[in-house]
C-alpha cells in the first residue's frame, strides 16, 4: 500500500521511533479498555509522554512523587473498574512504585505500570539514573516484560500481540502488570519527524479500527454445584462477606441470606454492611458469650470475598468445628489464612446465586439478631462523646457518596460501629497489604472517577506518610473531605501486647510527633476546620460535604481509644441474657 492510499487513523509520523512505540503501545492499552494514565516528570519517559498527552481517549493526571502517583493509580482503577498506566522514568523512581504494585497485586486492582529504562548497554557503567529494572517488582506483578529498545527489525504486531496476551492474563489473574520500557536517544522531537509509514504498512485494517490486534476469549461458565448444594443448604449455615468491589455483586449475597434463612456478618468493605439483613454489630457482639452460644449451632461456612477486618470473626471462623466451608471469590487466590476451606468458586457471587435452585425463603434457623440488639443499644450509648469512637459511630451515620477508610485503628474501627442506613455508602480500602502508605493518593484517585462526594479518614502517622498527596487534592471536582484523627502517634501499639517498660512504647512504637495538620492544610490550600466536639464535627463536616476540599483535624487523647475498647469489650461481657 502506497502512502496516499493508507488510511489516516493511527497517525503515521511521530518525533522519533520511540514515539512510535510508546503510541503503539498507548492506543492498544486504549482498545482494550483503559482510559486513565498517571504520570509523573522525566526525561526518559518522554516517548510515553508525549504519546499518551496526545492521545484524544486517554485522560491524563500528573504528581510528582511517584510513590503518591502509583497509589492515585490504584484508587483511580478501583473506582472504575478499569485498567490504569502509571509512566515515570528510569532510576529509583520506578522503586517508588513499589508499595502500590505490592497492594495492587494483594487486592487484584489492574495496574500497568510503563517504566522507562536505559537500553541495556547503558547499565552497569557509571551512566546516570541507571539501575536494573529488570523484574525489579519480583513476584509482586501478573506479567512482566522486558521489552527490547524500539526498531524498525523489529514487527509492530509483536508490540501489539504482547500487549494483548499481557491484558487477557491479567483479566484471569487481575493485578499489576509492568512492561519496563527501554529507549535509545534521541528522546525528543528533532527538525524532522519519523515517517513510519512503511513501517505500519503490515498493521492492515489496525490502523483505521477500533479493535485490538488480537482478541483473547475467556469462559465464565457458572459453576456446577449438583447434589452437593443440596447437602450443603440444607444445614445450618452462616454466610460472611468480605471483601466485594462491586455493590450489585453484593446485593446477590444479601438476596441469598435472605432466602436461605441464615445470618449475614457483613465486612465493612462488602458494600452491604449497613444493610439490614446484616447482623451490624457482630465484631463487638463476639466479645458477648450469649452471642458466641448462638453462633456456634452453625454448621456451614459460606463466605464471599476474603480479608476479613475483624480478627474476632476470624478466631471464630479458625476455632469453630465446621462440617463444610465454601469460599466465593474472583480473585483466583487462596484467602483463606486458617486452611478451612473444603470448596474454592473463583467467579463472581451473582454467578453462584444464579446457578442456584430458587427457593422460598426459610425461617431463619438463628436469633443472633435479637442477641445483638443489646450490643447495639451499648455501643449507642458508648458513643455519644467527642471520642476516635464518638466521631467513627457518628461519621458512619453521616457519611455521604463514597467513604475511603485507611488502615490501622480507623479501619478496625469503622468495622465495629455504625448504624443501619438507607442511602447506600460505597466503600474503599487498601487492604490488601494494610498499609498505612497512599491513603491520601488512593483516595483521591477513587474519587477522581466519581460524581459523588468523598470522605478519607485516616490516622495522623498515615496523614503524616503521604502529605505530598495532599497536593492533588486541589484537583478534585467533586467535594473531599480529610478526616484525620490526631491522637499523636501509633495508638495502636496500646492495643498490643508491646513491652511497655522504660521508654519502650513511647519511643520505639508509638513516637509521638508533637504535630498539627493546620500549616500542612494551608500549604496546600486546602480548608481546615479543627472541630472539638461531636456537634461541632455534625456541622463542620456538613460544611465540607458543600465546598471544595477540606481537612478536618481531630486532636483526642493518645490512651483514649485505647481505654475506651477495653471499656466496652468488659461491658459487653457482662451482658445478660434477658432473652432467655
Amino acid at each position: 500500500m502506497t502512502a496516499n492510499a493508507m488510511p489516516r487513523g493511527f497517525p503515521l509520523q511521530h518525533a522519533t521511533f520511540n514515539h512510535v512505540w510508546a503510541a503503539l503501545l498507548l492506543e492498544e492499552l486504549y482498545r482494550l479498555g483503559m482510559r486513565d494514565v498517571v504520570l509523573a516528570p522525566g526525561s526518559r519517559s518522554s516517548p510515553l509522554t508525549m504519546a499518551a498527552s496526545e492521545h484524544a481517549g486517554l485522560r491524563c493526571h500528573c504528581h510528582f512523587d511517584e510513590r503518591g502517583l502509583a497509589f492515585m493509580a490504584l484508587g483511580l482503577a478501583c473506582g472504575s473498574g478499569r485498567p490504569v498506566a502509571v509512566i515515570t522514568t528510569s532510576g529509583t523512581a520506578v522503586a517508588n512504585l513499589y508499595p502500590a504494585v505490592v497492594e495492587a497485586k494483594l487486592m487484584g486492582v489492574p495496574l500497568v505500570v510503563l517504566s522507562a529504562d536505559r537500553p541495556i548497554e547503558l547499565l552497569d557503567n557509571g551512566s546516570n539514573q541507571a539501575i536494573d529494572q529488570r523484574d525489579i517488582f519480583a513476584r509482586h506483578t501478573v506479567v512482566h516484560h522486558d521489552l527490547p529498545p524500539p526498531g524498525p527489525e523489529l514487527s509492530a504486531a509483536f508490540l501489539l500481540s504482547t500487549v494483548d496476551q499481557t491484558i487477557d492474563q491479567q483479566q484471569r489473574t487481575p493485578g499489576p502488570v509492568h512492561f519496563n520500557c527501554r529507549y535509545r536517544e534521541p528522546l525528543y522531537p528533532g527538525h524532522q519527524r519519523e515517517d513510519a509509514t512503511d513501517y505500519l504498512v503490515p498493521l492492515g485494517n489496525w490502523l483505521t479500527s477500533s479493535v485490538p490486534w488480537s482478541q483473547w476469549v475467556s469462559s465464565t461458565q457458572a459453576p456446577a454445584f449438583s447434589t452437593e448444594w443440596a447437602d450443603f443448604s440444607c444445614q445450618r449455615g452462616v454466610i460472611v462477606a468480605g471483601c466485594i468491589d462491586d455493590p450489585h455483586q453484593a446485593q446477590q449475597v444479601v438476596t441469598l441470606s435472605r432466602r436461605l434463612g441464615w445470618p449475614l456478618l457483613a465486612d465493612l468493605q462488602s458494600q452491604v454492611r449497613f444493610d439490614r439483613q446484616n447482623v451490624i454489630h457482630f465484631d463487638l457482639a463476639l466479645h458477648d458469650p450469649h452471642f458466641v452460644e448462638e453462633l456456634e449451632r452453625a454448621d456451614v461456612l459460606l463466605q464471599f470475598g476474603g480479608r476479613l477486618i475483624s480478627k474476632r470473626l476470624t478466631q471464630f471462623i479458625a476455632r469453630h468445628p465446621w462440617q463444610d466451608v465454601w469460599l466465593v471469590d474472583s480473585r483466583p487466590q487462596r484467602l483463606d489464612p486458617d486452611y478451612s476451606v473444603k470448596r474454592r468458586f473463583i467467579c463472581p457471587p451473582e454467578a453462584v446465586v444464579a446457578a442456584l435452585e430458587r427457593e422460598t425463603e426459610r425461617t431463619p434457623w438463628h436469633r443472633l439478631n435479637q442477641c445483638q440488639q443489646r450490643i447495639s443499644d451499648i455501643v449507642n450509648q458508648r458513643c455519644n462523646t467527642f471520642s476516635e469512637l464518638g466521631i467513627c459511630h457518628r461519621l458512619l451515620q453521616q457519611a455521604n457518596g463514597q467513604l475511603f477508610v485507611g488502615n490501622s485503628m480507623p479501619a478496625r474501627l469503622m468495622n465495629m460501629l455504625g448504624t443501619y442506613r438507607t442511602v447506600p455508602l460505597r466503600v474503599f480500602t487498601n487492604r490488601g497489604a494494610s498499609g498505612i502508605d497512599g491513603l491520601i493518593a488512593t483516595a483521591y484517585g477513587a474519587s477522581a472517577t466519581s460524581d459523588q462526594p468523598t470522605t478519607l479518614i485516616v490516622g495522623d502517622t498515615s496523614a503524616l506518610h503521604d502529605l505530598n498527596s495532599l497536593a492533588l487534592l486541589k484537583q478534585a471536582v467533586q467535594p473531599l473531605v480529610v478526616i484525620i484523627l490526631n491522637n499523636d502517634g501509633g495508638s495502636i501499639f496500646h492495643m498490643l501486647p508491646v513491652p511497655k517498660e522504660g521508654a519502650l512504647l513511647e519511643r520505639y512504637f508509638r513516637q509521638p510527633h508533637g504535630l498539627s495538620f493546620e500549616y500542612a492544610a494551608q500549604m496546600f490550600g486546602l480548608a481546615y476546620a479543627a472541630p472539638g466536639s461531636l456537634e461541632s464535627f455534625d456541622a463542620a463536616y456538613a460544611r465540607a460535604l458543600e465546598r471544595g476540599v477540606t481537612l478536618i483535624e481531630l486532636n483526642v487523647p493518645h490512651q483514649q481509644v485505647a481505654d475506651d475498647l477495653v471499656a466496652l469489650a468488659a461491658t459487653l461481657g457482662r451482658c445478660d441474657n434477658h432473652e432467655g
